[in-house]
């Protein structure tokens, strides 16, 4: 989510109590909320509930934006974690139901796609990633998620870059081992 000075400025204006500024900061970084949810969760249904989850999550929170990084960034960090927050609630969601009620409502495997069968292999095990070892995931969504380089990583983290580069190395290590040889 690249977003111009007008869109940084509006998010430096909306921290400092604008709320007009608000309302076209989050009109102006709602199609780019979604598309970025989309590219994490694999049905579109799942991926507007965490876009709007998102600009909420930045409507309440934006008086914690310091403006010390780019608002992108920050936004970055904000969509992924909604994202994710998302696809843990509606597991938790699925597995509350009967297993009568899965089976009626289980997706036909030959209409789901290789690639959002991959997104939820990917899902599970960053958050197997998450609840064995949260200060790898963290770096790991940070450069593989919000694409950060790794020096960003490290300062968002208020890390050294090599430790940065080491937790980014074992996250994918610990990661590759739960999906096995198949995404390899």
């Amino acid at each position: 989510m690249a977003l111009d000075e007008h869109t940084e400025e509006l998010a430096r204006a909306a921290a400092r109590g604008d709320h007009r500024a608000l309302g076209e900061l989050l009109r102006r970084i709602e199609p780019d909320v979604l598309r970025h949810c989309a590219r994490i969760l694999p049905y579109h249904q799942d991926a507007e509930e965490a876009a709007q989850d998102t600009l909420l999550a930045v409507a309440r929170n934006i008086g914690r934006f310091e403006g010390r990084a780019r608002f992108s960034t920050w936004l970055h960090i904000v969509t992924a974690n909604c994202a994710r927050t998302t696809y843990r609630s509606l597991k938790r969601r699925s597995a509350e139901q009967s297993s009568d009620e899965l089976l009626t409502q289980k997706p036909d495997v030959r209409r789901v796609s290789v690639i959002a069968g991959s997104r939820l292999d990917l899902l599970d095990a960053m958050e197997a990633l998450e609840a064995d070892k949260p200060d790898l995931a963290q770096a790991l969504v940070l450069r593989d998620i919000v694409q950060l380089d790794y020096s960003e990583v490290a300062e968002q983290l208020n890390i050294p870059l090599g430790t940065a580069k080491s937790r980014i190395h074992q996250a994918r290590k610990y990661v590759q081992g739960v999906l096995g040889d198949d995404y390899r």
